[in-house]
């Protein structure tokens, strides 16, 4: 548990991913906080249970929405879930995403498609649906995991795809937070290095001394509470935390290691 204070009584967060890995740390710490939320992820078992643990641990109310971040009518149904059941949206937590990492001259050539629709227009689309009502009351704060890949460069080897698309993202938010402080909505963007998590859930079975490179997915909501804890007229514009022992310069674990099963 982390020890920034942070009062979100009231307050309503949307989190995508968020029944798993860093999007359920997140949502677990949102609501230590006092947090109201709605909770998205693709399998409904797996957010059914987090949203009951969740109430009943911490006293907020909570609802689930399945979503495919992938699917702009999927993004939409969750917004207006939310606008329906709590009338307005004050933090949204962009989590969800997915992984594809070959060298490029072996990447399947749909996962394309598959990256950009989830990792880029999953965020931008959904920031563009909640973000008119934050304008039109002033106030709102949009936190988004990017990657802390793209402080690398080049690119780290094998992340060719997944990495220049979360660079255009970083860039996307940099702009948006100019756009935004006008009408006094916060932009933050996570620049986490390789958390313990959904994405890696195939390592399981690499050797421990690999996996102690792994941060936790806590780790990540450390930095959305310091986020949200900062005084108004302060904005923490991009936080990075980087795995002590990350290597960037080939993938963390190497892509011969997890194509050998």
């Amino acid at each position: 548990m982390s020890h920034v204070s942070v009062d979100l009584k009231g307050k309503v967060a949307i989190i995508t991913g968020a029944s798993r890995g860093i999007g359920r740390a997140v949502a677990a710490r949102l609501a230590s906080h006092g947090a109201n939320l709605v909770l998205a992820s693709r399998g409904k078992e797996a957010l059914d249970e987090t949203v009951h643990h969740l109430k009943d641990k911490y006293g907020i109310d909570a609802i689930g929405v399945p979503t495919d971040v992938a699917k702009l009518t999927d993004l939409q149904n969750l917004v207006n879930k939310a606008k329906a059941h709590f009338k307005q949206i004050d933090i949204l937590v962009n989590v969800a995403g997915v992984s594809s990492q070959h060298p490029f001259h072996l990447q399947p050539i749909e996962d394309f498609e598959m990256l950009a629709n989830t990792n880029y227009l999953g965020y931008v689309r959904l920031i563009r649906l909640v973000i008119p009502d934050m304008v039109a009351r002033k106030n709102g704060h949009l936190i988004n995991v990017v990657s802390g890949s793209t402080l690398v460069d080049p690119i780290p080897r094998g992340f060719l795809a997944y990495s220049s698309l979360k660079m255009g993202l970083r860039a996307f938010l940099k702009g948006l937070f100019w756009e935004m402080r006008e009408h006094n909505i916060k932009v933050t963007s996570l620049l986490p290095g390789v958390v313990a998590s959904d994405l890696t859930d195939h390592l399981k079975d690499v050797a421990q001394e690999q996996r102690e490179r792994l941060m936790d997915p806590n780790a990540v909501a450390d930095m959305v509470s310091f986020a949200l804890s900062v005084p108004a007229n302060a904005c923490p514009l991009e936080l990075a935390v980087i795995n002590q022992l990350t290597t960037w310069t080939k993938p963390v674990i190497d892509y011969q290691q997890t194509q050998a099963k």
